[in-house]
């Protein structure tokens, strides 16, 4: 089993961000870790947990106390020896004493909020620290033998290219294992959603996406997912299990679970959760909407989907399924060696042909 845990708070609102978040404020943290603590009590049913992946908002942006109480929560989970255990983190929210103390508490993986080592960029993308600051937390987590690093870049800000090389080399400098590129999404409810911000040009994005997956491709790093590379041994193991549409726990505001065909959505309002009222819905999946996802999910994957376990799972031949040969004819998706993928040259424009499945 794989368990997400949701920590709301941030110390700003980022321009681009969507995720369910509220500004920090102390006087609701010790409720809300008290809630969280009541949710596992109430839902988790005790199975073997394989990941844990603590996620925001910016769980770092707690006080040293609220974070240790928040890491606690692990106690109450039946941990596997080889789990994954992950945090999310802004580089201004970790100094040597929180690091420390996520070492303490079995943290080895750290997921750092970077976007860009350039500080005209994160200045529009309202970020608060600076390229150096990366090298010095990078530097610490090392040092207290944290290694497992992966760190969020964010291109199509804007349209200089020369930026997104910047951007790249200084992640090669920094000798760790994963990243994860996104290309500018703009959504109705951000920062730059409401005030029109317009994306760059396609022809430029598409040689930004290109120079980011040759670069990283030359010097080690496998490209295991649309937006994803990693040396090997590195691969997100929580997210392969999103990918792979497998069963996940998902605990506080705004948490998605999917347990028993059963898709439970927590509610996003604050007030509601730390009253008690925690779930918003819960949406039962049938095998069609299951095998949907499971396609649009696996595609993501550069090596897509197991066919075999595919038909196993639902009992069909998925090439029956929907336009898929037509699909293959097209030369869109390549069924090759028992899987089914995405063909490379359709890579940038996977949500086109994933929609095919909605």
């Amino acid at each position: 089993m794989f368990v997400y845990i949701h920590v709301p708070f941030c110390s700003s609102i980022c321009s681009y961000c969507d995720f369910p978040k509220v500004l920090y404020d102390k006087k609701y943290i010790d409720k809300y870790l008290d809630r969280l603590d009541e949710e596992i009590d109430a839902r988790y049913r005790g199975e073997k947990v394989k990941s844990i992946f603590i996620g925001g908002g910016t769980p770092t942006s707690l006080s040293y106390q609220e974070l240790e109480k928040l890491l606690k929560l692990k106690d109450k989970l039946f941990l596997d020896n080889d789990i994954e255990f992950t945090i999310e983190s802004n580089v201004e929210c970790l100094n040597e004493e929180k690091i420390k103390l996520l070492k303490k508490y079995g943290v080895n993986r750290v997921s750092l909020g970077v976007q860009s080592f350039n500080d005209k960029v994160l200045k529009d993308l309202n970020r608060h620290h600076t390229g150096a600051d990366v090298f010095r937390v990078v530097d610490c987590l090392k040092k207290n033998g944290i290694f497992s690093i992966s760190i969020d870049l964010i291109y199509g800000v804007n349209d200089d290219i020369d930026i997104v090389r910047d951007d790249i080399n200084n992640f090669l400098r920094l000798d760790i294992p994963h990243v994860s590129c996104y290309s500018l999404i703009i959504e109705n409810n951000t920062l730059y959603g409401v005030n029109n911000r317009e994306y760059i040009d396609d022809d430029i994005e598409y040689k930004m996406y290109t120079f980011i997956s040759n670069t990283l491709e030359e010097h080690g790093y496998k490209h295991y997912e649309v937006s994803n590379y990693a040396k090997d041994g590195y691969y997100s193991l929580h997210n392969i299990n999103y990918w792979d549409n497998g069963e996940y726990y998902g605990f506080g505001m705004g948490a998605v679970s999917y347990i028993n065909s059963n898709r439970i959505s927590n509610t996003r309002n604050l007030s509601k959760y730390l009253k008690g009222d925690m779930i918003d819905s819960i949406i039962y999946e049938d095998k069609e909407t299951s095998m949907s996802n499971s396609i649009i999910l696996g595609l993501r994957k550069v090596k897509g989907i197991d066919v075999l376990e595919f038909n196993l799972r639902y009992g069909v031949d998925i090439i029956n399924l929907y336009n898929i040969r037509e699909l293959i004819d097209e030369g869109k998706l390549v069924y090759k060696n028992g899987y089914l993928y995405i063909a490379t040259d359709y890579y940038y424009v996977a949500n086109d042909i994933l929609v095919n499945f909605v």
